[in-house]
């Protein structure tokens, strides 16, 4: 391993930070230019936005031939998005969880869980299973859109609130934003992929490891900020929906374009421990929420010590290969 790939490395997460907070702002002043109310910039552009840097890394890595990082990306997103995230927003404080919209958020995230467990124990991600995912994310989106327009939830009040907190920007810079902040991504995204290919070869181990911890953690840098902002200002639920609508395009967002423009092979390691822990991971998240209707700080505890246990193990079974 030699400084070059730190540098790509650091680089990557730079780019991916700073180009996917430039490019959700600039759409989303073109999207209030036109007049799109704040609960639709918010469950879209906002909402799946902070997953941009998840998208184009995986895409990044299906097409450079690293499908360990493609998918463990993915997998350790969503399990760092729920052990990690919500367990550090929940410590600032407890998160009141609305049941209408958590009925229909929570049973999405269950099928689109389910829908990822079989396709990956198929092996591999292929264009069928691709559109497919993308199928029921558009299913999700629009049954959505219908049901918030005839009679508004608690966690549509939280994604319009999402909507609103990023401030659009003056008309004459947000194409400019856009196109930057879009070319500024995607060169973060080769850049992780570059450096994480070589940060594995250097210390000796698998690229899925790299993929699932590093990679999976910096690529959900805009999900832990938004979450612990919410958080201390009082607006636990929206970092709840965020890790919610967040999880569900992961998996059908990202997964689904990845295997349509790349199909890929699922490594075994996955199918045969990681997969399992984001299953668990959404059942306790679902579990704890239904419990009492609130993630306590108990809970928050439980979830990050879970994920402090989850990246020891991941380390010490790399120490024995």
């Amino acid at each position: 391993m030699d400084i070059l790939s730190i540098f790509y490395l650091v680089a990557g997460f730079i780019g991916l930070i700073f180009g996917g907070d430039l490019l959700v702002r600039g759409a989303v002043a073109i999207a209030a230019r036109f007049g799109v109310s704040p609960f639709v910039i918010g469950l879209t552009l906002v909402g799946f936005g902070t997953s941009t840097p998840e998208l184009l890394t995986s895409v990044n890595a299906a097409l450079s031939g690293a499908s360990g990082i493609a998918v463990g990306n993915v997998v350790g997103s969503n399990i760092a998005n729920v052990f990690l995230i919500i367990g550090i927003a929940a410590l600032i404080a407890p998160m009141a969880i609305a049941r209408t919209g958590f009925v229909r958020d929570g049973a999405m995230l269950c099928i689109a869980t389910l829908a990822c467990f079989i396709a990956a124990h198929s092996g591999a991600l292929g264009r069928g299973a691709g559109f497919g995912f993308l199928a029921l994310m558009a299913g999700y989106l629009i049954y959505t859109l219908m049901s918030e327009r005839k009679s508004q939830t608690i966690a549509g009040e939280s994604m319009a609130q999402l909507g609103e907190t990023v401030v659009p920007v003056h008309m004459g810079k947000q194409v400019l934003f856009v196109a930057f902040g879009l070319a500024l991504t995607l060169l973060g995204a080769k850049f992780l992929v570059q450096g994480a290919v070589a940060l594995a070869a250097g210390f000796g181990v698998s690229e899925t490891l790299i993929g699932l911890t590093i990679v999976a953690v910096g690529t959900s840098m805009p999900e832990l900020v938004t979450s612990v902002i919410a958080a201390r200002k009082g607006q636990a639920g929206v970092a709840f929906g965020n890790v919610l609508g967040s999880n569900i395009f992961n998996i059908l967002g990202i997964l689904g374009v990845v295997a349509i423009v790349q199909p890929i092979d699922i490594p075994p390691e996955i199918v045969n421990f990681d997969i399992w822990v984001m299953a668990v991971s959404s059942i306790v998240l679902l579990g704890f929420a239904v419990s009492a209707w609130r993630i306590t700080r108990t809970a928050g505890a439980i979830m990050l010590a879970s994920y402090v246990g989850y990246t020891v193990y991941l380390i010490w079974q790399a120490t024995l290969s």
